[in-house]
């Protein structure tokens, strides 16, 4: 599985089995995909191995941890130079209520999901941090009125 990944039907299943609920037991496991448990865990290894699974996480409710407020922001860099782009994403990095950032094409430079209690408080992060940054032009946001579908998992 290393250059020439191929993914069979089991591995397929696997990596469906295990987006669903990563907590199965290997013996469950097996028998969701039809396999010994030794083979799924030789599988799972070797997925492992070719960089397919990556860390397991337990998913966390947005709202029940005081940040069920997303906002879609939009961003543009005051130049695109390598310095200031690779300063710039390290400061992204670092930022816990930026759950996902994306370079992009087109008009806007970033698109960001940023997570907060409240619209105080995306205001502070936006005017007190974001459009301080040096490298920030301008940003527009759009607030997520509903989340009419999320899901962590990968279509295999």
């Amino acid at each position: 599985m290393k250059d020439d990944l191929h993914l069979d039907e089991i591995d397929r299943k696997l990596l469906r089995a295990l987006q669903h609920d990563a907590s199965q037991s290997h013996a469950a496991l097996a028998e969701w995909v039809g396999a010994s448990p030794a083979s799924c865990w030789r599988r799972i290894k070797a997925l492992e191995a070719a960089g397919v699974l990556r860390e397991n996480v337990r998913l966390v409710d947005a709202e029940k941890v005081g940040r069920g407020v997303n906002v879609m922001c939009q961003l543009r860099m005051k130049s695109h130079a390598t310095a200031q782009r690779q300063e710039f994403e390290a400061f992204l990095r670092g930022r816990p209520e930026i759950m996902e950032c994306h370079s992009m094409s087109g008009e806007w430079d970033y698109l960001m999901r940023v997570v907060v209690a409240d619209v105080t408080g995306y205001e502070r992060f936006l005017m007190g941090t974001l459009l301080n940054h040096p490298n920030v032009a301008n940003a527009a946001s759009h607030f997520a009125l509903n989340q009419v579908k999320y899901t962590t998992a990968m279509p295999v």
